[in-house]
């Protein structure tokens, strides 16, 4: 195989996959290791790829980069409502639930909102809006904190909200996953909000698109491990689903519609 086609695979399996392994890679084109790194090095000078320990992801992004809600809201619009149905389904009168922030949590908390009646515990100013637009019949409990870019409240007053608490089950958004780094945030308070509402959860199940996989924040939240179940689309890249199935509790993949031809 010539360079060049090696090239357009590795990049091929980069996009599809967001993070590839030189092992992998090297299985699938049927070269050497050496000859793979070489490649991925060419492929990172020229910007067509990040080089990593070990392989390769989308290249951009910052690991304390933190868009806005607005901004964040308009991504992956599809996969988020699969997401949150399935999620929904999780979901039993009487439960006491935590919501983290974030804007799948946030699509989750619009059919939540006139679904069963349950307790609702939440970070987030704009989970806690929809509940109060809505009318709904379920209690929400608002912790106090300091306001983030993504609308989530956090610091010792938010953590120290939830130190008595006893949540059934945790849902919880994520601004990337990796198989070593685990569930990570831009946000370093933000990180330390997410662990108090898992130290307080029964369960935990985090909700995730696949365009999560692959991006990395600067603070891990939890290892995949810690996760009892994860909750992402079906669009999800084979090496990101394996990752996941040997190491977090339950992986289920919503269905989304089909792409439409161009």
């Amino acid at each position: 195989m010539l360079a060049a086609e090696r090239h357009s695979a590795i990049v091929a399996a980069v996009q599809r996959e967001r993070i590839v392994r030189v092992s992998d890679l090297a299985r699938s084109l049927g070269v050497s290791l050496m000859t793979v790194r070489r490649d991925i090095d060419a492929l990172d000078d020229v910007g067509l790829l990040e080089r990593i320990h070990g392989g390769a992801k989308l290249p951009g992004g910052s690991g304390t980069e933190e868009p806005g809600f607005e901004l964040k809201s308009a991504r992956a619009e599809e996969e988020k409502r699969a997401i949150a149905s399935e999620a929904l389904t999780l979901v039993h009168e009487g439960m006491a639930v935590g919501l983290g922030a974030g804007t799948t949590t946030w699509t989750l908390a619009q059919l939540l909102s006139t679904g069963p009646k349950v307790t609702v515990v939440t970070n987030s100013v704009r989970v806690a809006g929809v509940f109060y637009a809505a009318g709904s019949s379920s209690t929400v409990i608002l912790t106090g904190g300091e306001r983030t870019p993504s609308d989530a409240l956090v610091g010792p007053i938010a953590t120290g909200s939830l130190a008595k608490l006893h949540l059934d089950l945790l849902f919880l958004g994520v601004h990337g996953m990796d198989s070593d780094a685990g569930f990570t945030t831009p946000n370093l308070l933000e990180a330390e909000m997410d662990r108090a509402f898992i130290a307080a959860a029964r369960k935990v199940v985090v909700l995730a698109d696949h365009t999560k996989w692959g991006t990395l924040g600067i603070s891990t939240i939890a290892k995949l491990e810690e996760a009892d179940e994860v909750i992402s689309d079906e669009r999800l890249g084979v090496e990101a689903q394996r990752a996941l199935r040997e190491k977090a509790g339950r992986l289920r993949l919503a269905p989304c519609a089909p792409k439409a031809s161009a």
